[in-house]
């Protein structure tokens, strides 16, 4: 399905210690949610509160990212773990997130897995179950943001769990919808005008073209655009620009799920 509305998501958060990642103070004016880094793959207490604070000052919706514990690997090596510590990594770093949020008056509003995390509950419905259940038992309110037609988007419908489908500006997509391994051939979109109008028609006709050239479905509700990167900030303009003149609005995550 088709939506004239979308939310515009971003990764923010992602810096640690002496360590500066993202360009998060640019890329905040042009999206309407943010996803911020836990403290697992990315992150730290300092960087939480600023990341929250900035959101406040922006008028931008506040969503916890939690990935796996590797720091090292930024979140993006494939894990072994049991859907007891799935939901257990969830509620942890949910709740420290919302320990700032809450001290400076923010509402938690949704909940995006991070890297290997939300690529493997992509596709393991027992791991996708694990990680909704995690977030309904912190609150049942909260949205679930995850890869448009993915086992996550069906546990969350099975858990009772509002739901956000969320496509990718920048990444290739494989027959079932999955996304490419980073790594692969085809995995990044790199030309910025091809992402663009691909953004655009995702949201537009609900259709996206695979790594192999065929058309599939997809619905998009969200939009994540990447805020790190030498181009980063000018590729959200253009994504931004796009959606605008293709009159698409660009709306909170509430008000475009509730309109789906």
């Amino acid at each position: 399905m088709a939506n004239k509305k979308v939310d515009l998501n971003c990764d923010l958060g992602e810096s640690f210690g002496a360590y500066t990642i993202g360009l998060d103070e640019e890329a905040i004016k042009y999206i309407t949610s943010a996803n911020v880094a836990c403290g697992y793959h990315a992150s730290d207490p300092l960087v939480m509160e600023k990341t929250v604070g900035l959101c406040k000052l922006n008028g931008v919706s506040v969503g916890a990212h939690p990935g796996f514990p590797d720091l090292l690997g930024f979140g993006r090596r494939n894990i072994d773990v049991t859907p007891e510590e799935a939901k257990a990594y969830v509620l942890y770093q949910t709740g420290a997130l919302y320990a700032f949020a809450r001290a400076k008056g923010v509402e938690l509003r949704h909940i995006k897995p991070h890297g290997a995390l939300y690529n493997m509950a992509g596709k393991d419905m027992t791991l996708a179950k694990a990680v909704c259940e995690g977030i309904k038992e912190f609150d049942k309110d909260l949205i679930l943001l995850g890869l448009s037609g993915s086992a996550m988007i069906a546990a969350a419908g099975e858990t009772g769990l509002k739901v956000a489908k969320e496509v990718f500006a920048d990444r290739g997509y494989e027959d079932d919808g999955s996304l490419v391994k980073r790594g692969k051939p085809g995995a990044m979109i790199t030309d910025e005008e091809q992402a663009v109008a691909r953004v655009v028609r995702m949201v537009k006709e609900g259709r996206v073209t695979t790594v192999s050239g065929k058309d599939i479905d997809i619905e998009a509700h969200s939009v994540c655009v990447h805020g790190d990167g030498p181009k980063a900030l000018e590729f959200v303009k253009k994504i931004s620009r796009a959606l605008r003149a293709a009159s698409i609005e660009i709306a909170d995550l509430r008000e475009v799920i509730a309109g789906a």
